[in-house]
């Protein structure tokens, strides 16, 4: 109970930092984390696609460099075959830096 409570709650503070960071390109409609089974699912609209694409991380792991926290991403499934195939080819490789609360979270 504690943990869907959990991720409830950094899951909306993660929508506001994806917002964030694709505003250029798009919005971000929802986001849930299930921090138990390493899963993140996000819906987003970006700028000239008619419907929602939906990404989901099958698996993540946070690494620490210093005093940072990183997420990188080691899985991926998506609503659409071409940007499924980009992330499963080059998204194992690019790491995002994580906020201090968001490293607690996860």
């Amino acid at each position: 109970m504690f943990i869907a409570a959990k991720d409830a709650l950094a899951s909306q503070a993660a929508q506001v930092w994806a917002n964030k960071l694709i505003a250029r390109y798009g919005k971000v409609q929802d986001l849930k984390i299930d921090s138990r089974r390493k899963i993140v699912e996000v819906s987003c609209l970006l700028d000239g696609e008619l419907t929602p694409i939906t990404i989901r991380i099958e698996n993540y792991v946070v690494e620490t460099e210093r005093e940072k926290r990183f997420i990188r991403a080691t899985g991926f499934s998506c609503t659409r075959p071409w940007l499924h195939r980009f992330l499963t080819d080059y998204g194992h490789r690019h790491r995002v830096e994580l906020p201090p609360w968001a490293a607690a979270a996860l």
